[in-house]
């Protein structure tokens, strides 16, 4: 039988990176992403040529509206917050960039779809190191979510397959997973991490995902391919 595995993919840096180790595993991808009501449709389009550039067998952008709810940056009328260095972000505050429940909201979809396809893995670019303090990035949201999963699906209960949340990534930071990546042969000029690119997709280079992506690639001693406004 086929190794499947289910990707959320967002086309940035880190569920790109997921999407390659999960294909050097040998699996056979179904990237999942999703048109929430965000703030620009570049993400989507990156994630359309990330899936065709790593060979999913299947891609699928679900449409919900969590702009319904709004309460952040990326799905509300609020201003995307800029900064010149990363030294100005408090770290300890949640920042409003944050999409309230968004991971749990993905995986769900994630979780029915690999129940149909009887995947036994979905993979998450979730990061505890160099991420923005999003909750649902934390190992431990990842460990509730998965037992949950095995609780509530029919595949589950029956123990016909153990469902996985495969996170690669969760203990590295933005320059480790840039080496491993490129060490895959990603192409990161596909990627978009920016909150707020301009009308022609060019990245802010301000934004708290555009300044992790600039250390990340410094850090990693690797040309950042990325085109800034």
């Amino acid at each position: 039988m086929t190794d499947k595995a289910i990707v959320l993919s967002s086309g940035g840096i880190d569920s790109t990176t997921a999407m390659a180790i999960a294909k050097s595993k040998g699996k056979e991808i179904y990237a999942l992403s999703f048109k929430y009501g965000q703030r620009h449709s570049a993400e989507l389009e990156a994630s359309r040529k990330v899936a065709k550039a790593l060979g999913a067998k299947v891609h699928k952008i679900i449409d919900i509206d969590l702009r319904q709810f709004g309460g952040s940056a990326l799905t509300d009328e609020i201003t995307v917050p800029k900064h010149d260095t990363l030294d100005e972000i408090r770290e300890e505050e949640i920042p409003i960039t944050y999409v309230p429940a968004r991971n749990t909201i993905f995986l769900s979809y994630a979780m029915a779809w690999a129940e149909v396809l009887k995947a036994a893995s979905i993979y998450i670019g979730v990061t505890a190191v160099d991420y923005s303090g999003y909750p649902d990035c934390r190992p431990a949201f990842i460990e509730a979510f998965e037992k949950m999963a095995n609780l509530a699906t029919k595949i589950g209960v029956t123990k016909k397959t153990i469902r996985k949340i495969e996170t690669p990534l969760i203990h590295l930071s933005k320059a480790d997973i840039i080496k491993t990546g490129d060490k895959l042969g990603v192409d990161y000029s596909l990627t978009l991490s920016c909150y707020d690119p301009d009308i022609n997709g060019k990245s802010c280079g301000r934004c708290d995902s555009c300044l992790h992506r600039i250390k990340g690639f410094k850090e990693a001693k690797i040309f950042d391919p990325t085109i800034y406004y």
